[in-house]
Protein backbone atom coordinates (compact mmCIF):
# COMPACT_ATOMS: atom_id res chain seq x y z
CA UNK A 1 0.00 0.00 0.00
CA UNK A 2 1.73 3.20 -1.15
CA UNK A 3 2.08 6.31 1.01
CA UNK A 4 1.35 9.68 -0.56
CA UNK A 5 2.79 12.91 0.82
CA UNK A 6 0.17 15.64 1.04
CA UNK A 7 1.14 19.22 1.84
CA UNK A 8 -1.78 20.92 3.56
CA UNK A 9 -1.62 24.34 5.18
CA UNK A 10 2.16 24.26 5.33
CA UNK A 11 2.50 20.79 6.85
CA UNK A 12 3.28 17.48 5.26
CA UNK A 13 1.11 14.42 5.90
CA UNK A 14 1.72 10.89 4.71
CA UNK A 15 -1.47 9.04 3.81
CA UNK A 16 -1.70 5.41 2.76
CA UNK A 17 -3.82 4.54 -0.25
CA UNK A 18 -4.47 1.66 -2.60
CA UNK A 19 -2.17 1.16 -5.57
CA UNK A 20 -3.31 3.32 -8.47
CA UNK A 21 -5.07 5.89 -6.25
CA UNK A 22 -2.00 8.06 -5.73
CA UNK A 23 -2.82 10.74 -8.30
CA UNK A 24 -6.41 11.01 -7.13
CA UNK A 25 -5.28 11.42 -3.53
CA UNK A 26 -2.81 14.13 -4.58
CA UNK A 27 -5.63 15.98 -6.36
CA UNK A 28 -7.89 15.70 -3.31
CA UNK A 29 -5.05 16.87 -1.08
CA UNK A 30 -4.63 19.91 -3.32
CA UNK A 31 -8.34 20.65 -2.87
CA UNK A 32 -8.01 20.41 0.91
CA UNK A 33 -4.91 22.61 0.83
CA UNK A 34 -6.69 25.26 -1.23
CA UNK A 35 -9.63 25.18 1.16
CA UNK A 36 -7.30 25.41 4.17
CA UNK A 37 -5.71 28.51 2.64
CA UNK A 38 -9.18 30.02 2.14
CA UNK A 39 -10.03 29.30 5.76
CA UNK A 40 -6.80 30.67 7.20
CA UNK A 41 -6.50 33.67 4.87
CA UNK A 42 -6.40 36.65 7.19
CA UNK A 43 -7.60 34.71 10.23
CA UNK A 44 -5.30 35.18 13.18
CA UNK A 45 -5.25 32.81 16.09
CA UNK A 46 -6.89 29.97 14.18
CA UNK A 47 -5.27 26.75 15.39
CA UNK A 48 -4.26 24.06 12.95
CA UNK A 49 -6.97 21.81 14.37
CA UNK A 50 -9.69 24.39 13.81
CA UNK A 51 -8.36 25.24 10.34
CA UNK A 52 -8.57 21.56 9.36
CA UNK A 53 -12.01 21.28 10.93
CA UNK A 54 -13.31 24.31 8.99
CA UNK A 55 -11.68 23.01 5.82
CA UNK A 56 -13.43 19.66 6.24
CA UNK A 57 -16.74 21.42 6.88
CA UNK A 58 -16.37 23.61 3.78
CA UNK A 59 -15.57 20.59 1.62
CA UNK A 60 -18.46 18.64 3.13
CA UNK A 61 -20.75 21.57 2.35
CA UNK A 62 -19.58 21.62 -1.28
CA UNK A 63 -20.05 17.85 -1.48
CA UNK A 64 -23.54 18.16 -0.05
CA UNK A 65 -24.44 20.88 -2.55
CA UNK A 66 -23.01 18.83 -5.42
CA UNK A 67 -25.02 15.81 -4.31
CA UNK A 68 -28.19 17.89 -4.38
CA UNK A 69 -27.39 19.09 -7.89
CA UNK A 70 -26.83 15.51 -9.03
CA UNK A 71 -30.12 14.36 -7.50
CA UNK A 72 -31.92 17.21 -9.21
CA UNK A 73 -30.50 16.24 -12.62
CA UNK A 74 -30.75 12.46 -12.43
CA UNK A 75 -32.29 9.83 -10.28
CA UNK A 76 -28.92 8.13 -9.82
CA UNK A 77 -25.46 9.75 -9.47
CA UNK A 78 -22.75 8.61 -11.83
CA UNK A 79 -20.07 6.18 -10.67
CA UNK A 80 -17.50 8.99 -10.83
CA UNK A 81 -19.56 11.20 -8.52
CA UNK A 82 -20.08 8.33 -6.07
CA UNK A 83 -16.36 7.48 -6.10
CA UNK A 84 -15.43 11.14 -5.61
CA UNK A 85 -17.87 11.46 -2.74
CA UNK A 86 -16.54 8.31 -1.08
CA UNK A 87 -12.94 9.48 -1.43
CA UNK A 88 -13.75 12.95 -0.06
CA UNK A 89 -15.63 11.42 2.86
CA UNK A 90 -12.66 9.16 3.69
CA UNK A 91 -10.30 12.12 3.50
CA UNK A 92 -12.60 14.25 5.66
CA UNK A 93 -12.76 11.46 8.24
CA UNK A 94 -8.97 11.19 8.27
CA UNK A 95 -8.68 14.97 8.72
CA UNK A 96 -11.23 14.96 11.54
CA UNK A 97 -9.37 12.12 13.27
CA UNK A 98 -6.11 14.02 12.87
CA UNK A 99 -7.71 17.14 14.28
CA UNK A 100 -8.91 15.20 17.31
CA UNK A 101 -5.44 13.77 17.90
CA UNK A 102 -3.88 17.22 17.61
CA UNK A 103 -6.32 18.61 20.17
CA UNK A 104 -5.39 15.92 22.71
Amino acid sequence: MPDVKLSIAGRDYFVACNAGEEQRLLELGAMVNATAHQVTGGARGLTETRALLFSALMLADKLHDAGGAVRADTAEPSATVVQSADTLERLATQLENLALRLEN
